[in-house]
């Protein structure tokens, strides 16, 4: 077979929740720029869709092909440090669980991450993935420079210096602008994070929600439905080697093994257990949700950034999040919670707070102002259609965006009034890819086609 002939037997693809498949006649991996070239011209040729693929930790479609489906994990690893800038560009198919180590040898990290670390990084920008940290943007925030495959094969190489306009829109795109082969990223020095874990009354928290969240360098929060306490975590920023500030100067550096093993059996073990049961004996909810909360206790320790910000996920669910201005976040979460009591469900998933900086990126959910995320959950095994309705309808009300990668039912005409630049973007994939090749049914439902 030449590099340009497409093998044809299909090949399922489901995503990590599993809720979403696709039967793409073609799945491939290049191993180089000139074979991802060559796959997508062929693409091109014989008039079929392109979606790219990573970790397929979306829970919408938006990676999901029926013709032609690429995933770029052979092409991953650092391409070139500008130590002095700090600015590191990386293949577009490294996953975000590799970039520690890739940036170790240079003492160098990235400024935030999210709480789980599989997604490819092209993926993690172009859905406008963030971590929490009301003085931190989502990665689509720190990228300097980026290349972009057209459907002829060749690549555009973007930055604000060189084609601004389109690197400005192509930062969070979706995929539908081409296939994004290089980012360039601004990190920053090594750091470790000094955690604190405390459970908290959810009413004293929500009534002082929003100076928390200025207080502190990275502030989340989890709460269960049918609780009256909820987890708050706080991290501290310290250099490597620096002595924390005021109490936290004690604070040592935590065994790895223990770490891990109060993610996996505390956090992943205890909720699968609950999630499972609570799927069984729906009834029993309130009371497992009660137990697992009280069973939580505070706790402070130090590690690397990374090894704070990442959570390992292996109990599946499917989630939505909507991004609202930070200050209708607490009224938002109170909605949501008369809600859930007003309406007898039985949520055995906690709820999922957290903040970031308003950034400049057309499409990035924080586009424009400060934004709190506001994450809802429901265990695989469990009907999550009018619950996500319900939710959607509150965060809505409020001027909330929804995460582009998690559960939602906005299109073109509801998405326009949310983002200033949607038709200037829509304007840009109409020049770029005007057949609409790396696209599926569900962007073009999100952006139309000849919109």
């Amino acid at each position: 077979m030449n590099r340009t002939e497409m093998p044809t037997r299909r090949r399922l693809f489901r995503n990590w929740s599993g809720h979403v498949h696709a039967h793409p006649h073609t799945f491939v991996r290049p191993s180089s720029a000139g074979e991802l070239s060559d796959v997508v011209q062929a693409a091109a040729n014989a008039g079929q869709r392109l979606r790219t693929v990573g970790a397929g930790h979306s829970f919408t479609p938006v990676a999901a092909g029926d013709d032609v489906m690429v995933n770029l994990d052979h092409l991953s690893g650092i391409i070139a440090v500008d130590e002095a800038n700090q600015r590191v560009r990386f293949h577009a198919g490294t996953r975000l669980r590799d970039i520690p180590a890739l940036l170790a040898p240079f003492g160098l990290a990235l400024a935030n991450q999210g709480d789980v670390n599989p997604q490819a990084l092209a993926g993690a920008i172009s859905t406008s993935t963030h971590g929490t940290g009301i003085g931190f943007t989502g990665f689509a925030g720190t990228v300097t420079g980026l290349s972009l495959m057209g459907p002829d094969g060749t690549v555009r190489r973007l930055s604000a210096a060189n084609d601004p306009e389109v690197f400005d829109l192509a930062r969070v795109s979706l995929g539908v602008l081409g296939v994004m082969t290089e980012i360039e990223l601004q990190c920053v020095p090594s750091f470790d994070l000094i955690a604190e874990e405390v459970v908290t009354d959810v009413n004293e928290l929500l009534a002082d929600l929003e100076p928390r969240m200025r207080a502190a360098d990275h502030f989340e929060f989890y709460w269960f439905p049918h609780t009256a306490t909820a987890l708050t975590k706080t991290n501290t920023r310290v250099g490597l080697g620096e002595i924390g500030p005021g109490h936290l100067a004690e604070v040592g550096v935590r065994n790895r093994i223990l770490n891990l093993l109060d993610k996996e059996v505390v956090e992943n073990g205890a909720l699968r257990l609950a999630v499972e049961l609570g799927s069984a004996v729906p009834s029993l909810v309130p009371r497992i949700n009660r137990i697992a909360q009280s069973a939580v206790s505070d706790r402070m320790y130090r590690a690397p950034g990374h090894d704070v910000f990442v959570t390992p996920r292996r109990v599946r669910f499917n989630e939505m999040e909507y991004a609202v201005p930070l200050a209708s976040g607490a009224e938002v979460i109170r909605e949501i919670r008369s809600t859930i009591e007003s309406r007898g469900w039985t949520i055995s998933f906690p709820i999922e707070v957290r903040s970031a900086a308003a950034d400049d990126v057309p499409l990035s959910t924080a586009y424009g102002r400060e934004t709190m995320y506001i994450a809802v959950h429901r265990f695989v095994k469990e009907d999550f259609a009018e619950y996500f309705r319900v939710v959607e309808l509150i965060c809505r009300r409020h001027g909330g965006r929804p995460h582009w990668g998690k559960i939602h039912s906005l299109g073109a005409s509801e998405l326009r009034e949310l983002y200033p630049r949607f038709d200037d973007f829509c304007a840009l994939r109409n020049q770029v890819d005007p057949q609409a090749m790396f696209g599926n049914r569900f962007t073009d439902s999100l952006f139309g086609l000849g919109s």
